[in-house]
Parts: structure tokens; sequence; C-alpha cells
């Protein structure tokens, strides 16, 4: 009898989520609710269904019908919307938090007050504000060196930084303005200097995995200039470290998503089952936590998955009934590449709608489908990152050319960022490193 699994999402990491449980030696029934027709994912299911994702009587429904025994949600407003509470009513496990332990991602002064609460290291000097009263004195007091965060899901546009976004005091008081005006709470807090990573963690209430350590690069074009992104491309190194962390820089950011596992469970009484995303900084005063994603990082997803050697069946068993300590995760001692080809024009004033040709792409294991569609029949391009190509060999530099000459065969108006992975690019990171150090 087959394991009826649903998969949540229909981008590039839920591609990505696919295709690791396609690759696992049990018999396997993938069912997929999605928002955009993926190619990839739906030529892996059993059934592939276009709906509202965030409906939760649209997915129990759905999931009830099919007799599904296992969810995966992939993006965070499902989780937000409570998903993962209404298929645990009808008895189906999930990978994904519930609502409340999802606050992680979903709150940043959810986040900011429990790491306070339960005194765990890396967090900033910081203030909660829903109105302009005390914004100027607190502006002040940090200087030059702050950043002003929506409180709540922004798809990675609410996070305003000094320097980067704002230039000034009066522009970070006009940024608030806006934020109130919407009856918005907010953080300002203390700018981080350094070098980010990203530490994600397999959780099943008390015992967390750590997957290798991820690079991302938010910024649109290359030598990190222009607009943030939600990720243009990543690299993961052998030795699951990364070329500008030390050995102690791994372990802090072990120690601190173990640490937010235990405040969470202190905190609601029940365990965190899912993924548990630290986005960490590496400064000269060791490691920092910028924020918590309560899901895979979308394009990180694909770096960790496509190394991945432990059967993911077996994690999503470990992770929700609560036995990962039994499991022995392992990763391949690879390094990874991940570039991602978007439309021109993105991430202001994308192109939508043209077509886009992926044949000259040989090994599809490689390729990874996101915001598309088909239309008449071929592939379209629908606004957002499009598709990605993920390089995995024994070092960055070889990961990183077959990046590069795969993603580089895909034909439409699309661009991507060709220094991703580099060594010119690796070598900038150490230094910045090091000049902090």
């Amino acid at each position: 009898m087959s394991d009826k699994i649903l998969v949540i999402g229909s981008g590039a990491r839920e591609h990505s989520i696919v295709k690791a449980i396609e690759r696992s030696s049990r018999e396997v029934d993938v069912f997929c609710i999605a928002s955009n027709m993926n190619p990839g994912i739906a030529n892996l299911c059993t059934e592939f269904i276009i709906d509202d994702f965030n409906n939760p009587k649209v997915v129990s429904r759905y999931a009830n019908e099919n007799d599904v025994s296992i969810g995966v949600i992939g993006p965070e407003n499902p989780l937000s919307k409570g998903i993962a509470d209404t298929l645990w009513d009808t008895k189906i496990k999930v990978v994904g938090p519930k609502k409340h332990l999802a606050q992680i991602e979903t709150s940043k002064a959810f986040t900011r007050n429990l790491l306070k609460k339960y005194k765990i290291p890396g967090g900033p000097k910081y203030k909660v504000f829903n109105s302009i009263s005390g914004v100027k004195d607190f502006l002040k007091e940090l200087g030059e060196n702050y950043v002003v965060k929506f409180d709540g899901l922004a798809g990675g546009k609410g996070v305003k930084v000094a320097g980067d976004h704002l230039s000034s005091h009066s522009e970070a008081l006009e940024y608030c303005k806006e934020l109130i005006s919407k009856k918005q709470e907010f953080v300002i807090e203390e700018k981080f200097i350094g070098q980010e990573f990203s530490l994600m963690s397999f959780c099943d209430g008390d015992t967390l995995k750590h997957m290798p350590a991820v690079q991302d690069h938010k910024r649109a074009y290359e030598n990190d200039k222009g607009p943030n992104t939600g990720g243009m491309g990543t690299y993961s190194d052998t030795g699951h470290s990364l070329p500008f962390l030390q050995k102690k820089d791994i372990e802090d950011a072990y120690k601190i998503n173990q640490a937010t596992a235990e405040a969470l469970k202190n905190e609601f009484k029940e365990g965190y089952k899912g993924i548990l995303y630290g986005g960490f900084m590496a400064t000269e005063e060791g490691v920092k936590l910028i924020e918590y994603n309560a899901r895979f990082g979308d394009p990180e997803a694909m770096n960790v998955l496509s190394i991945l050697e432990t059967d993911f069946m077996d994690i999503c068993d470990g992770i929700t009934m609560g036995k990962l300590e039994e499991l022995d995760v392992t990763f391949k001692n690879k390094a990874t590449v991940c570039k991602y080809a978007v439309p021109e024009g993105y991430p202001d004033n994308p192109v939508k709608g043209e077509i886009i040709d992926v044949s000259k792409i040989e090994n599809e294991d490689l390729l990874f489908y996101a915001s598309v569609d088909i239309k008449n029949g071929v592939l379209i391009e629908s606004g957002s990152r499009t598709v990605a190509v993920v390089g995995v060999d024994d070092t960055i530099e070889k990961a990183e050319k077959i990046a590069e000459k795969e993603i580089s065969k895909i034909q439409g108006p699309l661009f991507h960022r060709k220094d991703i992975g580099t060594n010119t690019l690796i070598q900038k990171r150490i230094k910045h490193m090091e000049s902090l150090r």
C-alpha cells in the first residue's frame, strides 16, 4: 500500500520537495494543490490541482477525499492561515508548524520577544512600535545602523535597511508613518554588519537535525547591486559549512536553533514540527540572528535536498511522529550552486506571459520550475522567479560551472546573476569577514 502525500505550493521549492519524495524507496502517491501550473511538479504527481491552498476548508476537503496521510507545506502563507492546524484536526500528519508556532516567521515582534524572554543569544537591540511615539529617540540611539521591519508577512519586502533602502532618519520616519497609517505594528532594531547565511533544521518538537549551511543572494544584479528579491541564487560547500565561516559560527547557529525550538515548546506546551530556518549573520562579535522562517527557504531547499542522502519520507515520519532522534540524517559531501533565471524587469516591473524554452537542458534533475505557466501548450513566465538550475560537484567552483552552463541554455526574456558561486565573489566574502574579525 502506498503512502499518500499532499504537497502544498507550486514553486521551485515545492518542485525540489516533490523530487525528494519521488526518490524515496517507498511506494508514494503525491498530490499537489498549486497556485499555478508547474509542469515539473505535475509530471511527478498522481494528481495536481490549482486551487486556493490558503483556504483551510479547500485543503482539508481535498486531503480527506484523497485519503492523504501526510501534508508537506511549502510556502509561509498557508502556515499563517492555520492549514497545519486544520489538517492535524482531521488526523492528517503535517510537516509544517501550526499557526501559533509559525509566528516565529509571521511576527518579527513575537520572535524578538521570545528570544529575549528565554535569554537566547544573537538578538539585536530592538523596540516594537505601533505609533510614532518614541521612534525618533530610538533611531537617534541606534545612529546610522538600524533596520525597520514590518511585523507581518510581506513577501520579503517589508524590511528596510539603513544604507540600502533608507538614507536618513527622516526617510525612516516616513516609512514608519506609512506603516502606522495602515495600522501596522513594526520593529526597529540594530543593523548587523557581516556575512549572512541560512541554517535550516528538521525539527520534531524536541530533536533537531541540521542541514548544510547555505548563502543566499538577495540583490537582483551582480556584485550585490539593485533591489532586493526573493533570492537570485545560493551556494553550499563541502563539509556543510561556508568558506567565510568558522567552526564556532556553525555550532552557535545550531545552538540558537535548538534553544529556539525549546523556547517555542515552553511557550506553547507543544512542539514545533517542520523546518526551522534561521537567517544568521556572522559578525565580528559572533553569530547573530536576523530572522526566522517557518519552512524551507527558496532557493535553499534546492541546494540541501539535491544532496540529501536520507530517505525524505523517513524524515517526514520522524518529524510528524516525534522520532527524528532515531534517524541518521545525512547529506552527500558535495558543493552546490543554485542560480535563478528571472524575467527581464524583475523584481519591480517584470515581463509576463512571454515564451521560455528549456529544451536544451539535457539533465532534468538539475532543473526546477518556479513562476511559470502553460499557455496554448507552451511554457511561459508568470512574472516572478521563473526557473532555477542546481549544479552539484566536489567544489563550489565546479558546481558553479555546471549551474552557469545549464542556466545559459534557457531561452527567453530572462536574466540571471552570473557571479553567484564564482571564486571572485566568494573571495570577497572571505576578505570581508577577515576584515571584521
